[in-house]
Parts: C-alpha cells; sequence; structure tokens
C-alpha cells in the first residue's frame, strides 16, 4: 500500500507529466511570463467550462476576493456579511478594505451560511453577502439570492473550494458554482480541485461593465500602459500557473468524480456507528450518482461523543493524516473580535470546531488507504 497523503499531487502529476513538462518548457522557451498567450488560452477554456462571459486571472484567491470587493466601489463603513466557520482570507480582505466584516453562524449539515442569521444581521449599512461555498458543496444560493434581492445586496461567491461543482435550482436549472452572485472568485492553491504548481486564482462575471473594472485594478489600474484610470493592484496569473491550469482542466471533472466516489465510500464505512456523522449534500441529503452538487474538495466528519481531539492525537501517532479545518472561530480570532458579537449567535459553529476532523481526499485515493483509515477510526470511536 502507498504511503497515505492527505493530498497527493505528486501521483496526480506523474499522471499526465509529459504533456505538463511539455507545456512548461514551452512557456520558458518563449519567456512570455506575464499575460503571455497560455492565460488568455486558459481563460478562454475556463469561461466556456463555467458558461460564463468574463474570467479575469489574478495571482491567488486572497487577491481575487480583495479585487471583487473592489471593484464593487464598497467604501469604508460599508457592512459586508460571511460566514463565521471558513479560512480567514474571506474576512481578511473585508478587513484590510476598511470593510466592516460582518460574521454569521452556518448550518450544521452542509457547514455553509445559515440563512436566518444571515437575515438576522442585515442592517441599512449592509452592502454585500460573500456566501461561502464550504468544503466543495454550494450555499444555498437561490435564497441568499432572493434576500439579497430584497435588500438590494450584492452576492460575492467564495468558491475557493467548490469549483466544478453544479448549484441546481428549484426550477431544475443548473450554474456552476462561482458563477450564481454577481461575482464569483477562485482559488488555485496547489490542493485545490483545479490547482496550480503556486499560486494563482480569478474572478468570474457575466457584467460586462464590472469586467472591465476588474481587468484595470488586477494591473496596477492600467488598460492602456503607463495611464492608470482606476486604483489598482499587481496581482496576476503568470504564464507557467496558467499552462499547468489549461491542462488540468479537462481532468477536473474526473477528479471531482474520485473525490465523490471517495467520499461515498468513507460514508458507507462509517454508516453503522453512530457516534460519527458523515458529510450530507445539501440537495439529495445524500451523495448521488445523478447531481454534482458538492466535490469534496475535503472530506469531513463529525465525532459526536467527545473523542474528536483524542482522535486527532491518536492518527497522529500511527501517521494516518488528517486536519481540523477550523480549531478558532472566526469571531473568536484576535484579529477579528469585536463586542458585538454574542456567542449564543454562533451555536452550530462552537460546536463544529469542537467535533469536526478532516480524512485524507484525493483523486488519488486508494481503497486499500481508506479501509485503513475507516477501520482505524471505527476501532478507536466505540
Amino acid at each position: 500500500m502507498k504511503k497515505i497523503q492527505m493530498v497527493d499531487l505528486q501521483s496526480q502529476y506523474e499522471k499526465i507529466q509529459p504533456e505538463i513538462d511539455q507545456a512548461i518548457n514551452e512557456v520558458i522557451a518563449s519567456a512570455a511570463f506575464i499575460n503571455g498567450p497560455e492565460v488568455k488560452s486558459f481563460q478562454s477554456d475556463l469561461e466556456e467550462y463555467l458558461s460564463v462571459k468574463h474570467v479575469i486571472p489574478c495571482a491567488n484567491g486572497t487577491d481575487a476576493l480583495q479585487i471583487a470587493m473592489m471593484g464593487l466601489g464598497l467604501e469604508q463603513g460599508d457592512e459586508v456579511i460571511t460566514a463565521d466557520f471558513t479560512f480567514a482570507a474571506t474576512v481578511e480582505v473585508i478587513a484590510l478594505l476598511k470593510l466592516t466584516p460582518v460574521l454569521v453562524d452556518v448550518d450544521p449539515g452542509s457547514f455553509n451560511m445559515d440563512l436566518k442569521a444571515l437575515e438576522k444581521a442585515i442592517t441599512p449599512k449592509t452592502k454585500a453577502i460573500v456566501p461561502v461555498h464550504l468544503f466543495g458543496q454550494c450555499a444555498n444560493m437561490e435564497a441568499i439570492l432572493k434576500i439579497a434581492k430584497e435588500h438590494n445586496l450584492h452576492v460575492i461567491e467564495d468558491t475557493a473550494q467548490a469549483i466544478g461543482a453544479d448549484y441546481t435550482f428549484s426550477d431544475g436549472s443548473t450554474k456552476k458554482a462561482g458563477t450564481i452572485g454577481i461575482l464569483g472568485t477562485t482559488s488555485f492553491f496547489p490542493s485545490k480541485n483545479l490547482g496550480c504548481y503556486g499560486d494563482g486564482g480569478a474572478i468570474f462575471t457575466n457584467d460586462d461593465d464590472l469586467a472591465h473594472i476588474i481587468r484595470g485594478i488586477v494591473n496596477h489600474g492600467m488598460y492602456k500602459r503607463y495611464y492608470h484610470d482606476v486604483v489598482g493592484v499587481n496581482s496576476r496569473l503568470d504564464s507557467i500557473q496558467a499552462a499547468v491550469l489549461r491542462l488540468k482542466l479537462p481532468h477536473l471533472d474526473d477528479y471531482c468524480n474520485s473525490r465523490r466516489n471517495a467520499a461515498r465510500y468513507y460514508n458507507q464505512g462509517f454508516k453503522s456507528n453512530p457516534h460519527i456523522i458523515t458529510p450530507v449534500t445539501e440537495k439529495c441529503g445524500e451523495i448521488c450518482d445523478t447531481c454534482n452538487c458538492h466535490v469534496f474538495h475535503q472530506y469531513t466528519l463529525k465525532i459526536t461523543n467527545g473523542k474528536r481531539d483524542a482522535l486527532h492525537q491518536h492518527l497522529n501517532e500511527l501517521g494516518i493524516p488528517n486536519a481540523i479545518y477550523y480549531p478558532v472561530p472566526l469571531h473568536s480570532q484576535k484579529a477579528y473580535k469585536d463586542d458585538r458579537y454574542v456567542e449564543a449567535d454562533f451555536k452550530v459553529t462552537n460546536e463544529l470546531v469542537e467535533t469536526v476532523i478532516s480524512l485524507p481526499m484525493h483523486t488519488e485515493l486508494e481503497k486499500d488507504q481508506q479501509d485503513l483509515i475507516i477501520k482505524t477510526i471505527l476501532d478507536f470511536v466505540q
């Protein structure tokens, strides 16, 4: 049995190594390292895959969120609502832009933004909602869009963990994660379902005017060299990373299917243990074969008998990779504490930080590896 890894990027690379090596070498030979042909080709390919009018590549997923908010012209003191249970990048950029972050609790099943908490948090100062499609599953976008329309709010999707996922509306129509709100953002960090070999990100929109503004922002505010029309940043996807992403994009659906199959196998293995709650999909309640609503960037259990920390230590001692995403809620982080927050408003988040544990999840995961992980956990959690 191969050594178990949390994410096995090396094996994934080996399967497409000749194509990747050739593409990288061609970029080096061309010396078109910034905004070269590979960037434009990847941008076009991703627009087609997502069925979105505009993809604007940038340097990383955090920049993508910041640039999206800059593009909307949000002003100091404007409130932006996002989920408490997520990585800090989402709230970080809100604070960096001198906007006011407003954190809300999450749903105990999907781990995505709780709709009642969202509605309660809206004030006259609220200007935008940033739903985070956590662990690979879209938030309830139909309901969020309805709330946003009622209050005249922008919706910026944080799709860093869910690229490739579908969202199905009540009328049966579907859209790709990141293409539902006025803007979508994503990260191409190497461990993502579509990851490059360094840092990378992108912003998506169907709004022509916003796309024009954002294209200037990512390149120092320039549309013509040395003419700065808007305040911008330096955030560009380099050509080598674009070449890698362009070659991996045709494999994205297969990558997501592999993760979904692995998640289904985990779920089957753990289903008889009453102290282990396996992931569910909001649409189907299970991991089904007929939709692509969850792409399992992470596979995350809830351990309900108080043994989560002990299990984490036990797996570490046995050399079985695992992770706790996230051990401290954002509202309790030193950088983002605020007297406005009341612990009673974060009941689910506070429970999740004590119970969740994520297991190895990647495209190369093998059943014998999963069997060992499942048996080890079942033997411990009784």
